[in-house]
Formats: structure tokens, sequence, C-alpha cells
């Protein structure tokens, strides 16, 4: 049986959809994952093979083959593991047939069946909502970054048996909401800026990317030296900022 589930990935800092076909078909036991999957993609056939068992539920074993379309695209990261092991359960009838069109699935799975936290929630979620995709399953830990988008219905889970408990209308799940107005008030109260600092656009500039991106960040200018209010030599004319 085939089944279809939705999913973003990341290229650059921009979502892009991402269709995760499953097919569980009869024959000698296999699984293999096409599209252009990195390594990381790979191991989470071993992932969620276990995170299914020790989910109380039976792993078919069959042939099963997992297409991550468009396939002409690197796919990289373990954001694809929740997808696909709803996708294996939709094709084995363990989640009950219901509409998941409008639905997108992210997050890492432990062997236990914890949901983790990935990286690049909030670009895929404005994607998912620029095409008009009105609900995201994710890790509770993303959830408050993925509630600032607008228009899109933010499911936190814990766990594999618990998203599943929700698509089978077993468990229900309250919406993440997040007030953005306060979000960003709360933010304003850092003591640090560049106010004080006339001219050096590119260094500010540089300084802020590295700061965004959790990046070191060397700065090297011309042969002076800084001095304190005594007029004591404090430092050389390399200085190292580490974020």
């Amino acid at each position: 049986m085939l089944s279809i589930v939705k999913s973003m990935g990341l290229h650059g800092l921009d979502g892009y959809l991402i269709e995760v076909q499953v097919d569980v078909s009869s024959g000698l036991p296999s699984w293999e994952v096409v599209g252009l999957p990195d390594v990381s993609v790979k191991e989470a056939k071993e992932r969620v093979k276990t995170a299914i068992k020790n989910s109380d539920i039976e792993f078919p074993s069959r042939r099963i083959l997992v297409n991550l379309a468009p396939a002409n695209t690197k796919k990289e990261g373990s954001l694809f593991d929740l997808p696909i092991a709803i996708g294996i359960l939709m094709a084995t009838e363990t989640i009950e047939t219901v509409n998941i069109s409008d639905y997108v699935f992210i997050g890492e799975l432990s062997l236990n069946g914890k949901l983790n936290k990935v990286k690049g929630v909030l670009p895929m979620c404005i994607e998912a909502s620029r095409l008009g995709i009105k609900n995201v399953i994710l890790p509770e830990e993303n959830a408050k970054e993925a509630a600032i988008v607008k228009n899109i219905n933010v499911i936190p889970a814990k766990n594999l048996k618990q998203v599943i408990d929700f698509l089978n209308k077993t468990e229900e799940i309250n919406f993440e909401t997040v007030n953005v107005d306060k979000l960003f008030e709360d933010n304003q109260n850092s003591l640090l800026d560049f106010s004080e600092v006339k001219g050096q656009e590119n260094i500010k500039r540089a300084l802020e990317i590295s700061a965004a991106g959790g990046h070191n960040c060397l700065l090297i200018g011309s042969p002076r030296i800084r001095k304190n209010n005594d007029g004591k030599k404090i430092a050389n004319d390399i200085t190292r900022f580490k974020f």
C-alpha cells in the first residue's frame, strides 16, 4: 500500500515542500530510501524502526520503499524521521484512514519514540503557511519558534505514540500559541548595542551575522594600540570575539 506524507526541507535559508512517499509491499523484508538522501537521512531507517517497536507497535516484516520527492534535490538532516514513520504506519493501516493532506510532519525520533528538537523550523513553517498548509506537527521544543508564524496550527508532540493517537483521534493536543508582541518586548532589555559606534558598517554587519549564526569572529585591523583611561596598553591589533 502507498501513502504520501508531507514534510519540509531547507535549501539555504528557505523552506521547501517534500513529499515522503512510502510503499509497503509483500516480498522479502527490505528497506530502501531514495531521493538523494544524505547519511543522516539513511540512518533514519534504524531510528524509525526501533522507535516504532518501542512505541508498542509491530514493525512490518515486508518490503519498504521510501522516496523523498523531489528526487533531484539533496535531502539532509534527521527531521524526516517522523514523516517516514507516519508514512509506514499509514501504509500498514496502523493509523486509520485520515486526511492528512493539510498536515506537515517534522521531527527527529529517539530510539524510545521521543521527538527531538530539529533546526530550521521557522523558515519551514513560513513556507508551509505560504503554501496554504494549515497544520504542522513537530517536537515540543520547536513549538514556540513555529508559533510565531501566522495562519498555521502548531501541534506540539512529545513522542511518536502521541502523534499516532492524535491522528487516530484518541488523544487531543492543544495548539501552541505565542504572543509575538510580548515576545519581542521581552527581548528589548539588552544593554549591548552599536548605538555609540560611528561608521564601521561592514564590521557591525559581520558581528551581527556572527552572533545570529553562533559563529566565531576574528577582527584584524591596522597596527594601532587601544588605551585605557590610565594610558596603559590593554590590547594589540588583533581581538577575538567568540559568540
